[in-house]
């Protein structure tokens, strides 16, 4: 204060400027989250379930109307800038994929608080969560909560705190904040896998698995973010671009040895792709996919598989095309070998797969080389493409792991593939609905999944990456074998007398349900509306 008072106010540190209202969708969901906390402190544990769902769906629906606000503002087009002193963008594709995500989350908290699947325990209603998630499992403390009728609804505030973590992630100007973003989200991700009611010790196996290959992934994006600091002397997207093309007009004396070095900037970019290939789930980044969705209690996966992609793939296109549009030929034959294994591992692994969960899990891999396809095309129409692409998608995925949840035996949820045999006899709206997913996802004509198949494969192929569009096709056509396999045993195949049953869900599921397969119709039958829309919307500001 004494140096403050010598030199006068105007050698004071200025104030941040902040400009609130266009970081609103972000700042309504990390309020609800923190809300959320205050609720579990302070609300009696009855009312809790209520009030949490009540305050995470207006929250997010909330978020989503100041999204559209921005949009109809015109800050996805003529007001695009650059936000919160350097470190968001306001743009076409950040508030494209924050709605996308905003709208995938709502459907998914619905199934998050579905209370009718199960049968009630000791009177009370049960959802997927575990009755008290610090409890051992089997323990006699957790025998005590089931009887009690505990019921975990700290995930509804986890969840709100990972959806902010993803606002965040594909709007990040910078990479400290690209960093801070995957911490936000990733972490509860970690708890909110560990927490399944039935097979708790497969779900706290797959919660360590993915914290300890996320925890590397993190190291890997944080050394690149190192280096290329080295490289560049700032951690802004638009210095390091300027340095990467050249026309950098000062250079830090202290950093002016590294500057320049391309050494630190192919490998630090290198790091950072590898860290963002792993959050996409693209091989050889791959191997806690599978372990993961399988262990996840199923609302979780659901949400996890869609709208993680949803952030990933927009923090990826943001770091290639407004970062290192530079380094176009380095970065694009890297990227067209992942794209390729990772279209084609996805597709032959899911084919030996038993159980539904790992199925959908190897499918999801297969998609992220699909969208990469679309990535690598380096154009408008590819960036067009990849929103589409991810907005048909994270519906479908959602809506496909909700009948998963319904389909039910004994031990909980029946995901073996031999039990689903006959269920278009027992069920047949269940198995028709969950057939409409199957076939999206194969990329069969008039679903959502032959659009985005279709834009991205005409954007690579515009792009010059022909011979990707042919790999492709024929991992498109593998991949259809094992969706229609599953079709055939669901419809042509005698019922098992002690096979499962589908349980009745509450109208939280089935609009869930019902949502998705609105939006696999009607991106399927009318795509263009939708098309066009991330047309206008697939300009990066820079």
């Amino acid at each position: 204060m004494l140096t403050l008072a010598a030199n006068g106010p105007a050698d004071r540190i200025p104030a941040p400027h902040i400009e609130y209202a266009q970081l609103a969708p972000t700042l309504i969901v990390v309020g609800a989250a923190v809300l959320g906390v205050l609720v579990e402190a302070f609300v009696p544990r009855r009312f809790r379930h209520p009030v949490q769902v009540f305050l995470a769906v207006a929250s997010l629906a909330a978020a989503f109307a100041a999204v559209v606000g921005l949009a109809a503002g015109g800050y996805g087009s003529t007001k695009a800038h650059i936000a919160a002193m350097g470190a968001i963008a306001v743009d076409g594709p950040a508030l494209f994929l924050q709605g996308t995500i905003l709208l995938a989350s709502i459907v998914a908290v619905f199934t998050f608080a579905e209370r009718r699947l199960d049968p009630k325990a000791h009177g009370n209603r049960v959802d997927s969560f575990a009755a008290q998630a610090a409890s051992v499992p089997g323990s006699d403390s957790e025998k005590a909560a089931v009887k009690a009728g505990f019921t975990t609804t700290e995930v509804f505030p986890l969840a709100l705190f990972a959806i902010s973590g993803m606002l965040i992630f594909p709007a990040a100007n910078d990479l400290l904040t690209l960093f801070i973003a995957l911490e936000v989200f990733s972490l509860p991700l970690y708890l909110l896998c560990a927490v399944a009611r039935r097979q708790r010790l497969m779900s706290q196996e797959a919660a360590v698995k993915y914290f300890l290959l996320g925890a590397f992934s993190s190291a890997f994006l944080l050394f690149g973010i190192a280096l290329l600091y080295g490289y560049a002397g700032s951690v802004s997207y638009a210095v390091i671009a300027d340095v990467v093309d050249g026309t950098v007009a000062t250079v830090d004396p202290a950093l002016a040895s590294t500057m320049g070095n391309d050494a630190l900037l192919l490998i630090g970019g290198a790091l950072i792709l590898m860290g963002l290939l792993f959050k996409v789930g693209a091989v050889p980044f791959h191997m806690w996919t599978p372990d993961v969705y399988q262990g996840a209690p199923t609302p979780v996966t659901g949400f996890m598989a869609a709208a993680t992609k949803v952030a990933a793939f927009g923090a990826l296109l943001r770091l290639l095309y407004v970062v290192l549009p530079g380094l176009r030929w380095d970065w694009r034959p890297v990227m067209w070998g992942v794209a390729i294994v990772t279209m084609l591992a996805g597709a032959v692994i899911a084919v030996t797969q038993t159980d539904v969960k790992r199925l959908l899990a190897y499918s999801s891999i297969a998609h992220a080389g699909f969208i990469l396809a679309g990535v690598i095309a380096t154009s408008a129409e590819g960036v067009k493409s990849v929103l589409f692409y991810l907005g048909a998608y994270s519906f479908v995925t959602i809506g496909a792991f909700a009948v998963v949840t319904l389909v039910r035996d004994a031990g909980g949820e029946a995901t073996h593939l031999s039990k689903w045999a006959g269920l278009g006899r027992r069920s047949p709206l269940t198995a028709a609905v969950f057939a409409v997913f199957l076939l999206a996802f194969a990329g069969i004509p008039l679903t959502s999944g032959f659009a985005g198949k279709f834009a991205v494969f005409k954007a690579a192929a515009e792009g010059g990456a022909g011979a990707l569009v042919v790999v492709g096709v024929i991992s498109s056509a593998i991949a259809a074998f094992f969706y229609i396999r599953v079709i055939v045993l669901m419809f042509f195949s005698e019922p098992k007398a002690d096979g499962p049953t589908v349980a009745v869900p509450s109208p939280l599921t089935m609009t869930t349900i019902a949502v998705g397969v609105a939006v696999t119709l009607v991106l399927g039958l009318a795509p263009q509306y939708f098309l066009d829309l991330a047309g206008h919307a697939s300009t990066f500001v820079r």
